[in-house]
């Protein structure tokens, strides 16, 4: 048996990840449940989130077996496309309140 068929012959290193993700997520609930402040519960909740989308990326997206160069590029990619969200919610002002000086005088 080759070490490629080894590999697709049983589901337990996802059975195993999964039991991880779940952990991950009761994590979070006793996070949420927490009396602390908001900034803390925040970075805490984001912490274990990055750990959770890694987890899910790497290992049922198989990121985790493509060479370093195809990780680095997803990683940066996605990085670069959040960060270009982030260019509408200055103008989401207008929804409520128009665009600036396009309003007659009354």
């Amino acid at each position: 048996m080759t070490t490629d068929a080894r590999k697709n012959d049983g589901i337990g290193k996802d059975i195993v990840i999964y039991i991880c993700l779940l952990g991950l997520a009761a994590l979070q609930f006793v996070i949420a449940y927490q009396n602390i402040d908001a900034a803390q519960m925040l970075m805490r909740m984001l912490v274990v989130a990055f750990i959770e989308a890694g987890l899910a990326a790497l290992y049922f997206m198989h990121l985790g077996t493509e060479k370093r160069g195809f990780l680095l590029f997803v990683a940066v990619f996605t990085i670069a496309v959040l960060l270009g969200l982030q260019f509408g919610w200055t103008d989401s002002s207008r929804m409520l309140r128009g665009a600036p000086f396009s309003r007659p005088p009354m």
